[in-house]
């Protein structure tokens, strides 16, 4: 499918809280398309970097464009419509059903023409039974709420996603599913997206490009096979050994049993 996600450039950003920094002189290219994953020890700037993309928090100095618009030229409201957005507590709305959940970012920009076969597309998109249009949402397990979650972050059609954590508070077999079918819908729709994650493991299968941050600076920026061959620094390797420790484990295990 052609490439509906927008590139992004960011040129000199910094973001200082009081005497911190939380984002340090940072310039990236991401282009059109991609699938790249920020990776870094807590407190590294990755959720931060990844707010200012769309202006939940501003740079103190520097210029993020999504293609060729400056964000900060873009009135917030009309950005965040332009931008999927997940993250690992979901915040899906206790109170409404899982079709107005779904449809809620369309419900706000007014867009109300053809919304309930939007929400059948993106239930049958994200692989859930359409009765679940009605439900509520703690009638779903976790693993449905975050489907759920996909499919509102994608009703308006965005070319861009940005996920922090997405997959995080989910038990290990759902975790893997789901990884599963959003690298395909990634590719399937085209997109460029951008996940913010602790997993290791998770980036190494997930994106086809990994930038390590540390102190609001990116310290490592590769592909997973250079991350794996140890050719992406000492921060990154460092990473990778966790991962690399619990599959050597696993075989040692399997081998005495």
């Amino acid at each position: 499918m052609p490439v509906s996600g927008p590139s992004i450039s960011l040129q000199n950003i910094i973001r200082q809280y009081g005497a911190v920094r939380a984002v340090d002189d940072l310039s990236l290219d991401i282009a059109a398309g991609s699938l790249v994953a920020l990776v870094g020890l807590s407190g590294s700037g990755k959720s931060t970097l990844l707010k200012m993309i769309n202006r939940l928090v501003d740079p103190t100095s520097g210029t993020i464009r999504i293609g060729d618009e400056l964000v900060d030229s873009i009135d917030p409201h009309i950005l965040r419509r332009r931008i999927g957005y997940v993250f690992q507590n979901i915040g899906l709305f206790p109170h409404m059903t899982i079709a107005r959940n779904i449809g809620i970012g369309l419900e706000l920009a007014g867009d109300t023409e053809g919304r309930k076969e939007r929400v059948a597309e993106l239930l049958d998109l994200v692989e859930l039974p359409q009765e679940m249009a009605t439900r509520m949402p703690d009638q779903l397990s976790g693993g449905q709420q975050q489907r759920v979650g996909f499919a509102r972050a994608l009703a308006t059609k965005p070319g861009l996603m940005l996920m922090d954590e997405p997959f995080g508070a989910l038990d290990p077999v759902t975790r893997d599913n789901l990884t599963e079918q959003y690298k395909k819908l990634h590719q399937r729709l085209g997109l460029t997206t951008i996940i913010v994650t602790h997993d290791m493991a998770e980036a190494l299968y997930l994106a086809d490009r990994i930038l390590v941050m540390e102190a609001g600076q990116i310290r490592a920026d590769a592909t997973p096979a250079e991350l794996l061959s140890g050719k992406a620094g000492d921060e990154a390797e460092a990473l990778v050994a966790i991962p690399r420790a619990q599959a050597a484990h696993l075989i040692e295990l399997s081998k005495s049993t």
